[in-house]
């Protein structure tokens, strides 16, 4: 039987995403100069401009949001990609760091998201930079399992067309979704990892539907 998580409190949630803001800060100040510049998981984003894309969800209104959009006709993709590189562009490592953090409380979020959006966005976010510099990023258990059950039900991310059909169960938490004879396990982070389409994620996962998920993350690449 899948294990139904419960509704998270919304200040809770909040909370979770300051920690998460905060602790991101504390593991970036640790990176060396070079690192910065190094691709990231992201397609054609370095590590600087996946941070520089962090700041933004609390910095953009929704008239910023509405101009964005018209400038960019719709291409909400090219919109985003086109402003963290900018502001990558304008502020060093350090001034980045102290944005994130300056903003770590804040309730503001970008438009047509939610707080979830947020924390989800900063733990995949934070494996998307670690990953290709080849360091640990820890996160809360408990935070991840809150991402994943959330990504899972979004229509954002695409995890329903990419694992949808599949049963995932996390070894180090207990969560699991679905209720498919096909199933692929394994940490937590690795399978919200595959869920948002980072292949990153396949090296710790076993199970009878992994050879499926593989095949559908290839095609996309």
């Amino acid at each position: 039987m899948p294990l139904l998580m419960s509704k998270p409190d919304h200040q809770s949630v909040l909370a979770d995403v300051k920690t998460e803001r905060l602790d991101l800060c504390l593991w970036l100040e640790q990176l060396e100069p070079s690192d910065w510049e190094t691709p990231s998981l992201c397609d054609a984003w370095s590590v600087r401009d996946v941070v520089a894309h962090l700041t933004l969800s609390t910095r953009t209104s929704v008239l910023d949001f509405v101009k964005g959009m018209l400038r960019y006709r719709g291409n909400f993709e090219r919109m985003e990609a086109e402003r963290a590189s900018a502001r990558a562009l304008d502020f060093s490592s350090a001034e980045l760091i102290e944005q994130l953090r300056a903003h770590a409380g804040s309730a503001a979020h970008s438009v047509g998201s939610t707080p979830l959006d947020a924390l989800s966005d900063l733990i995949v976010h934070g494996q998307d930079i670690a990953r290709p510099l080849q360091r640990v990023r820890p996160t809360s258990p408990d935070r991840v399992s809150l991402a994943l059950d959330h990504v899972l039900a979004s229509r954002w991310y695409g995890a329903k067309k990419r694992v949808g059909d599949v049963t995932l169960r996390a070894t180090d938490t207990g969560f699991t979704s679905g209720t498919s004879d096909a199933e692929i396990h394994g940490p937590a982070i690795d399978l919200l990892l595959v869920a948002t389409g980072r292949r990153a994620g396949l090296d710790t996962l076993a199970g009878s539907g992994l050879d499926q998920i593989r095949q559908r993350l290839d095609q996309r690449g």
